[in-house]
């Protein structure tokens, strides 16, 4: 079919800001056929985006739609490229999404079903335009969606790779990361004022971080706790390794379980790849390579959504199960009829040790044998330990926040963190490690995982980090997930509440969701410590403001798991012998 592109067509908005659209339309799109004729209409599909409707992803994206009979409407949001008004993140996103949608509807060239789509940014603001009920809107996609403040990053605070966003989308072009020693930047204390160590004035990353906790400044950007006013068909797309990959999760439990009416709550659709934030693009993330199965036509699959839900053809994506995902590992996608899986086996793998966990070469190791008795029948492989008195003493390690443990990453924010090898980094002995036994057979592990975690701090605030991790035969230790809490938030996010230094209490860390199978002959590892920097920023430990604390105290923490302390992960496990709904 053949296309034609119209730039910088101007949108009003309710206020009178006009927001620059360029249009990619099938080339007979609002005129007759012929003399006398309908004049041809067809569904939109909008996509609102910070990083410029210029790109080239977004003019290959606009070609391939209209080619295939759509409208595609690509959007400069407020401030940024050609659009009017200032930019202010997610602030008049979900208004101006509305009216986009509604102007869409209106145009000789739309027969009144609209779609959105988009990834990251551009998916958050679709589900702040969809708790609004837009009444043209008629299904979404959503790729890694961000989730609502201190979701992502429990700290009470944006993580400090976070400024690298804020660089990139400043002004109204995007700005060149690449010339920032971004490292430096991150290092720079007190947070308040890290926009100066960049050199850009950010009012908003400032403004932010005057809000520590869940009040009413954040409470306008939320949209995780509204699914019941959405009643919109949503295909959820995310990665294992997307750094932002809850958000798709829990949407999609979300909506399930609370979306507005039984039909929307039917019409929802799960993809999980082997994928980063950039999903897709790629079968190896870092040494890991996944396959040539890694790779598929999403754009396809786009496609039979948006054939399905806005031109009612019956591409039969209805029929399939609604989650599809590809099991790390053993490298296949598999469908199934549920997320978390019905069949999950919830399993505890309790941490262990002498008393010297530190580092890879301590002594602690994993079981699923509760503290006490366990003691005396595993260790840590390959030895097995001499027989110890119950209770195991606890572990201990000194947390100074002038030299924190490292989170392994690229300098910018585009992606943090993958499948790496943290060997080295498990040499500290402010990481505590805890490793099972090599696996006599291959153990699947899909679904949300958490930590229970017993401990005490000499600080009346501090951190508490957990990372799962898969130990191949050859000693390489590729991280799974991994999760923080924040001591002072450890009852939620509308109130800071500090510890009594010493007591010992329970904190609850989630390390998010993955599909992996450890391999026979592998290892399960959990790694516990109070830092994973530049991620997250660095707990100071004096109980401060967040924002403008600069001064430091070494923090003594003690891990315990004895019989009234078992500290364990709770890993998702799945029983052999079944493999869904299909291979």
């Amino acid at each position: 079919m053949s296309i034609t592109v119209k730039y910088d067509v101007r949108v009003p908005m309710r206020d009178g800001v006009e927001l620059s659209t360029d249009l990619y339309l099938p080339q007979d799109a609002g005129r007759p056929a012929a003399p006398g004729s309908p004049v041809q209409r067809y569904p939109a599909i909008l996509l609102r985006t910070p990083y410029l409707k210029t790109s080239r992803e977004a003019f290959e994206l606009g070609a391939y739609f209209a080619s295939h009979g759509y409208v595609v409407v690509w959007m400069d949001v407020r401030g940024r490229g050609d659009s009017d008004g200032r930019f202010v993140p997610y602030r008049h996103d979900g208004q101006d999404g509305y009216d986009a949608i509604e102007w869409c509807a209106r145009q000789p060239w739309c027969d009144g079903n609209v779609g959105t789509m988009g990834g990251s940014y551009l998916a958050r603001i679709q589900w702040l335009t969809a708790v609004l009920r837009p009444p043209h809107l008629r299904a979404m996609i959503t790729l890694v969606s961000p989730s609502d403040p201190f979701v992502e990053v429990p700290t009470g605070t944006e993580g400090p790779m976070h400024i690298c966003w804020r660089h990139l989308v400043s002004g109204r072009v995007v700005q060149n990361l690449e010339v920032v020693d971004w490292m430096k930047v991150y290092e720079h204390l007190p947070l308040l004022t890290m926009d100066e160590a960049l050199g850009r004035s950010l009012p908003d990353w400032r403004e932010a971080l005057s809000h520590p906790t869940l009040d009413e400044y954040w409470k306008p950007i939320c949209y995780q706790d509204k699914f019941h006013e959405v009643d919109v068909p949503v295909l959820h797309i995310s990665g294992w390794y997307d750094d932002e990959q809850i958000g798709t999760l829990r949407n999609f439990i979300g909506m399930t379980r609370n979306g507005r009416t039984a039909a929307a709550r039917a019409a929802q659709k799960l993809l999980m790849g082997p994928w980063t934030h950039q999903v897709n693009k790629e079968r190896k993330i870092g040494e890991i390579d996944f396959g040539p199965q890694a790779i598929i036509d999403l754009r396809q699959y786009e496609l039979r959504w948006f054939d399905y839900w806005l031109k009612g053809i019956d591409t039969g994506i209805m029929r399939e199960p609604p989650v599809r995902i590809f099991v790390m590992g053993v490298n296949r996608w598999r469908d199934e009829n549920e997320w978390p899986l019905a069949r999950t086996q919830w399993t505890r793998y309790y941490l262990h040790s002498r008393g010297r966990a530190n580092s890879r070469f301590g002594d602690g190791w994993l079981s699923t044998d509760p503290p006490a008795g366990a003691a005396r029948r595993h260790g840590p492989p390959p030895l097995e330990p001499e027989p110890v008195a119950a209770p195991e003493p606890p572990d201990c390690y000194l947390y100074d926040p002038s030299r924190p443990v490292p989170f392994i990453t690229d300098p910018t924010s585009s992606q943090i963190g993958g499948p790496d090898d943290y060997s080295a980094v498990e040499r500290r002995d402010d990481v505590l490690v805890y490793t099972s036994a090599p696996l006599e057979e291959d153990l699947e592990v899909t679904g949300p995982i958490q930590v229970e975690l017993y401990a005490s701090s000499s600080a009346v605030d501090t951190d508490f980090t957990a990372k799962l991790l898969d130990v191949w035969p050859n000693g390489f230790a590729q991280r799974l997930v991994d999760g923080i809490v924040r001591a002072r938030y450890r009852e939620g996010f509308e109130r800071e509440v500090f510890l009594e230094p010493g007591r010992i209490y329970r904190f609850n860390i989630d390390l998010w969701n993955t599909s992996h199978v450890f391999r026979r002959g592998h290892a399960i590892r959990l790694e516990i410590s109070s830092s994973a920097f530049p991620k997250y920023d660095r707990n100071l430990n004096t109980g401060g403001p967040i924002a403008t604390e600069t001064r430091m105290v070494v923090a003594e923490q003690r891990i315990y798991h004895d019989p009234e302390h078992p500290s364990c992960v709770i890993l998702p496990v799945i029983p052999p012998g079944r493999e869904g709904q299909g291979g």
